[in-house]
């Protein structure tokens, strides 16, 4: 299940500075099934991670920010998992 634009805008607008680390997920502890549909594990991904705009990866916090306006997160996601 895709996030949808609401529930997105408001991930992508968290503070890293005031986010509390602990609410983050470890990236390094998502886990992804190559054996799934893109569909399957852009949505896998999701549900893992909460919020795929910030996470943390060894205990550093991670904001992700995108240039490409007309790209959305799904796009890029998509691209990450074709690569994979």
């Amino acid at each position: 299940m895709l996030m949808d634009v609401q529930t997105l805008k408001k991930l992508a607008g968290v503070d890293i500075c005031t986010v509390e680390k602990e609410s983050l997920v470890d990236i390094r502890d998502v886990k992804i099934d190559v054996s799934k549909s893109r569909e399957e594990r852009i949505s896998d991904y999701i549900r893992q991670v909460k919020n795929p705009y910030c996470f943390q990866c060894s205990g550093i916090i991670v904001k992700m920010n995108f240039c490409q306006l007309e790209e959305t997160l799904e796009d890029k996601l998509a691209g990450y998992f074709l690569s994979v």
